[in-house]
Order: C-alpha cells, then sequence, then structure tokens
C-alpha cells in the first residue's frame, strides 16, 4: 500500500495532480479542501494517501490530513458510495462538518452536495452514525455544535429516539446554551 507521498508538485488540474517522486509522476485525485491548501507548482508537496486497486485501474487519492483520509475511507465502505462521490462530500464538507451533520443526524446539509440526493444523504448519515460522528462531532466542532450535540446527547437520555431529538434540535436558534437548548427542545417536543 502506498500511504504517503512526498515529493515536488508538477501539475494542477482539479481534482487532479500530478507530484514527482524522485523521477516517478505519480496522478493523484484530492477533494477540493485538501487542494486549497497545496503549495505552488514545482514546491514540495506531502499529502497522506489511500490506493484503491480495481479490476480496471489503481487510482491514488491524497489527503492533507489524516482525519480527512479517515472520513473517506468510512465513506468508501457505505454500499453505492464510491471514490467519487466521496470526494465530492469532502470537497462539499470538512470533516468537522460531516462529523456534526452525522451527530446531528442533518441530511439537508449533505444534498447542498452536487450528485447527493436525499436517499443517499440519509443512507450515509445513518452509515456513518457512530463512527464519524462519535469520533469528531463534537470534540472540534463550533460552540453551537457542541451545545447542540449535548442537547441532542440529553434528550436521548431522557428517552426520546434520535430522530424526534434530532428534529426538535433543529428548530433551536444558533448559539443556544444547553440548558436553554434542553428546555426548547422539551417544550418543542410536547407540542409535537
Amino acid at each position: 500500500m502506498i500511504g504517503r507521498i512526498e515529493g515536488r508538485l508538477l501539475e494542477k488540474n482539479p481534482p487532479a495532480i500530478l507530484v514527482d517522486v524522485n523521477g516517478v509522476g505519480y496522478e493523484i485525485d484530492v477533494p477540493m479542501s485538501t487542494f486549497y491548501q497545496l503549495p505552488s507548482v514545482s514546491e514540495r508537496v506531502v499529502l497522506l494517501t489511500h490506493l484503491a486497486v480495481r479490476e480496471d485501474a489503481h487510482q491514488l487519492y491524497g489527503f492533507a490530513t489524516a482525519s480527512e483520509r479517515a472520513a473517506f475511507r468510512e465513506l468508501i465502505r457505505i454500499s453505492g458510495v464510491g471514490a467519487r462521490t466521496a470526494l465530492s462530500v469532502l470537497s462539499g464538507l470538512s470533516v468537522n462538518e460531516l462529523a456534526q451533520a452525522v451527530t446531528l443526524q442533518e441530511s439537508g446539509r449533505l444534498t447542498r452536495i452536487p450528485g447527493i440526493g436525499k436517499k443517499t444523504a440519509e443512507r450515509l448519515l445513518l452509515e456513518l452514525k457512530g463512527k464519524l460522528g462519535a469520533e469528531l462531532g463534537t470534540a472540534t466542532a463550533p460552540a453551537a455544535g457542541d451545545a447542540h450535540a449535548d442537547v441532542l446527547h440529553a434528550l436521548i437520555a431522557l428517552g426520546y429516539n434520535e430522530r424526534e431529538a434530532a428534529s426538535a434540535v433543529r428548530t433551536l436558534p444558533p448559539g443556544t446554551g444547553v440548558s436553554d437548548g434542553i428546555r426548547l427542545a422539551l417544550k418543542s417536543l410536547a407540542r409535537s
């Protein structure tokens, strides 16, 4: 397996790049989040990689961070989600945003990504639940996301199912604290 590439950046043609490693040029597809972090052409670049071996091709994918590569690997494990779709997801959302969407079960964030329909978004949320969200969702999300995730967990602990709890959390105004969020969410749930 090729796990890391270090060399000189020769070409940048989104989403593909060409990296020269001691005279060998590697064609690597990268998500736009990584593409925007690349140095100028002819400068040194280091990427973590994932090698996909198929019957008809060997394809190399590159990532700026280990969390991007881990998210990509989780995405491609999902039935019906290929590498192109996984790159689209990581190009449209940062890993933290994806984890937060999974934690809060917000399919709307995913459907804004070109090529991701409602059914695919729901399948992604279902399949990634507990894998991506638990690992990254609340630890590195913005403060409002932390509060919303805490409210979600509190509602689940109170006996509401995840769908009801996530629906109530979506009604909360941005910047709501945990205690106010729980109170407002409980009122919302009582009305439904």
